[in-house]
């Protein structure tokens, strides 16, 4: 066991430190190796590789080997920090400055996952309880998420691992520590719509066929009707254009095809498949005959929600034990790694304010950072004494 209880602050400042911008690790999953195996955890860093996609290292570690396995899971890796000469403090010193912790990472989640990090330490230095804590950290999180989570999850169910529930410390709070936490996701879907045409001469229409013509009834397919009302665990389903264009320089060319991407955000009214046919029916018939081509980028991203009942209702007891707050279930926002965890087991995301996640001088109150930490090892306490209780 470490000799000295050392403080989520600490960890997060060490890993901070680490410019583990992806798909490098620049040594952070090893710095948490060495700290977890130091308190008593089975540790191993494995790595994953695939054609076209960066080689990734991934961590799992536990203590203990009876069930319930109880997993805090998250990510190492972080967004490049862009200019760093408009941020206040190096990116990766991990400065401490009025009462925050500066760098990337600090709230998207290097701080979250030094949280755990501490509760974890904490907790088992207590002494003997009946069960498994399990760290499944990845570094593919910020990137293509091919050789992460993923694969880490699909190799330790090789070993034989079993996972019971799992806690994943994205940033879910809106404007306080623990007023929000995530038991499910919207799934993704991003289309590529061309409306082909014949390239001409802007004074000879007639000889040409210019494509931005559909592109306004094109625009009102895609967005009227909405795809869908929402459901009882999920709002409504959200596309947005994000790109329109013709690739044309020119003031004299009428330009022979239009290029749209769009993304979807879609609630469990709907798959991957029945979308993409949803969105094809619509496009085919605001083009009326006229030539186009739609295709779909691959996606791993489903919509899917945990179930509320005795796990959701743990942690939210946690959250409200510690910041006498009870934070409200929502399944919005973006994707995250609780997409793969959940066919594995009930999952829930809770970590801090996400404001400054991938933005300059991004921060996270310590205050903010040690309740967190409290709000876990409160999860544990309650999570083990009802494993206790059967």
């Amino acid at each position: 066991m470490s000799a000295k209880p050392i403080s989520a602050l600490e960890i997060a400042r060490a890993l901070i430190a680490f410019p583990s911008v992806t798909p490098a690790d620049a040594g952070a999953l090893p710095y948490v190796k060495t700290l977890l195996a130091e308190a008593g955890f089975a540790a191993e860093i494995v790595s994953f590789a695939a054609p076209g996609a960066p080689s990734i290292d991934n961590l799992y570690a536990r203590f203990g080997r009876e069930a319930p396995n109880f997993v805090f899971a998250g990510h190492t890796d972080v967004v490049p920090p862009g200019d760093v000469a408009r941020w206040r403090f190096d990116p990766f010193s991990g400065a401490v400055a009025d009462g925050q912790l500066w760098g990337r990472g600090a709230c998207d989640m290097k701080g979250p996952l030094a949280a755990a990090i501490a509760a974890a330490l904490r907790f088992v230095a207590r002494g003997a309880f009946a069960g498994s804590i399990s760290f499944l950290l990845t570094g593919d999180e910020e990137g293509p998420a091919v050789n992460g989570t993923v694969k880490l999850l699909e190799w330790a169910r090789a070993q034989g691992e079993r996972f019971d529930h799992c806690l994943l410390g994205e940033p879910t709070a809106a404007t306080a520590l623990g007023d929000t936490m995530k038991n499910g996701r919207r799934g993704s879907l991003t289309g590529r719509l061309t409306l082909l045409g014949k390239q001409g001469h802007v004074a000879y229409p007639k000889m040409a066929d210019n494509p931005l013509h559909r592109l306004a009834a094109v625009l009102d397919a895609l967005y009227e009707p909405a795809l869908d009302a929402g459901t009882p665990a999920f709002e409504r389903s959200n596309l947005e254009v994000i790109g329109v264009d013709v690739g044309n320089p020119a003031t004299n060319v009428i330009p022979a095809e239009v290029r749209l991407v769009f993304n979807v955000r879609f609630n469990d009214r709907w798959t991957p498949e029945t979308l993409s046919a949803e969105i094809e029916r619509r496009v085919a018939a605001a083009t009326r005959g006229a030539a186009y081509k739609l295709a779909f980028d691959p996606t791993n991203a489903v919509a899917f929600a945990t179930p509320t009942g005795a796990f959701t209702e743990l942690v939210q007891r946690a959250v409200e034990e510690t910041t006498r707050r009870r934070p409200k279930l929502s399944t919005g926002g973006g994707t995250s790694d609780a997409r793969f965890i959940k066919d594995y087991c009930p999952v829930v995301e809770l970590g801090p304010i996400g404001a400054t996640a991938h933005a300059v001088d991004e921060q996270i109150a310590i205050d903010e950072l040690e309740a967190l930490s409290r709000v876990y090892e409160r999860t544990l306490e309650l999570y083990f004494a009802a494993s206790e209780r059967g």
